[in-house]
């Protein structure tokens, strides 16, 4: 007998602000410096809530948001910080210890 796998897809366990915040923060912590995880994980937190409304409250439009967040995409830090606030986060910075 064959086993059959699906795709995990984080975009099915974000349910909350909270699992959203925790998501990025986690991401954050693990990326490699070249901020593609940070990316990914505003990506797949855009593709869980209303990617719409969340380009228009950034200030984009919702082609421009799907391309900066895409496996290809290079969002400005500028772009950045303009999904985070539309999401309702904020970033900090802290001493690592």
């Amino acid at each position: 007998m064959t086993e059959k796998f699906t795709r995990w897809d984080a975009v099915k366990h974000l349910r909350s602000r909270e699992d959203m915040r925790l998501y990025l923060e986690a991401c954050a912590e693990e990326d490699p410096g070249d901020g593609s995880l940070i990316r990914a994980a505003l990506n797949d937190i855009a593709r869980a809530g209303n990617m719409s409304g969340l380009a228009r409250e950034a200030g984009m439009t919702r082609e421009g948001l799907y391309k900066a967040l895409s496996e290809n995409g290079n969002p400005t830090f500028a772009t950045v910080m303009r999904i985070t606030r539309a999401l309702g986060m904020q970033v900090r910075i802290t001493v690592q210890v």
